[in-house]
């Protein structure tokens, strides 16, 4: 029988050549790699990742903490639930995620309106709590500036738990709110966790369908700020109000003005190769 030399590798990592793009991106580029693996280093980097992005979806709402906020901030809110009582629900049945449960139905009938509305907004956990408890607070306040401009009207926020997309729907439809902004917890990534999404819907109504929808994501500090996320929102909002739509016949035609970066950009997970 013929034996093979053994073959001993570098005790060093091989670095990528792609090395110095990582300041630009939280993708898993320029690894590098031990022999023939990842290093070390990496492999936990990842592992942490996927325990976070798990964290995230399976992480309650902190409800009243979102409620004390929104309060103190001269919000009038209540609290609704979809009929996915549970997490389990939830993940395994999309369709009980988008249908108000009976109670909240009720409780939210028993609401006594001196009016119609012009905007409702649903605050809904999704698939990643952290994301709405780290962003809808200030992005409610920085869009309520631009809506007192034009003199809108607001219902009682709406604080969704077990929510999909669709259940924002119903509440503006009890609330006949002429506009409709779903704030939900997006799927997280390995790199983003805490990203939320805006959802906006003109005359939203049970069985709108999601043509009918614009959608801004990845709203969170690595991402879209804050600021920005709430202008594109206004002007979409405007520009609904004026041809009475949304959706595929709503353009996004916001500008975003250059700005010059006088800092390094922060990315979610920080670049330690250089340190």
């Amino acid at each position: 029988m013929k034996l093979n030399k053994d073959q001993t590798f570098p005790a060093q990592p091989h670095l990528d050549v792609w090395q110095k793009l990582k300041q630009f991106t939280d993708a898993r580029i320029a690894l590098g790699r031990t022999g023939c693996s990842v290093p070390t280093k990496a492999l936990l980097e990842f592992q942490l990742s996927h325990a976070q992005a798990k964290d995230a979806v399976y992480q309650s709402l902190n409800i009243d903490h979102i409620s004390d906020q929104l309060k103190q901030l001269g919000f009038e809110t209540t609290h609704v639930e979809s009929c996915a009582d549970n997490k389990e629900i939830f993940l395994k049945r999309p369709d009980l995620g988008r249908q108000l449960s009976e109670t909240s139905r009720q409780k939210l009938k028993n609401i006594q309106l001196t009016s119609n509305f012009d905007v409702c907004i649903v605050i809904g956990d999704g698939l990643s709590a952290r994301a709405i408890e780290e962003n809808a607070i200030p992005f409610v306040h920085q869009l309520h500036t631009y809506m007192k401009q034009e003199n809108w009207t607001l219902a009682p926020i709406s604080i969704a738990t077990g929510s999909r997309v669709a259940l924002g729907d119903e509440v503006a439809q009890i609330f006949n709110a002429s506009m409709l902004i779903m704030l939900i917890g997006e799927r997280p990534g390995l790199s983003s966790p805490d990203s939320m999404g805006i959802y906006y819907t003109w005359q939203a109504h049970v069985g709108s369908i999601d043509s009918e929808r614009n959608c801004i994501s990845n709203v969170r500090t690595a991402g879209l700020s804050i600021e920005i996320a709430a202008q594109r929102l206004f002007a979409l909002m405007k520009k609904s109000k004026q041809i009475q739509r949304s959706g595929v016949a709503l353009k996004d035609e916001h500008q975003i003005p250059v700005v010059e970066q006088h800092q390094k950009r922060q990315l979610f997970f920080r670049d330690s190769s250089n340190d």
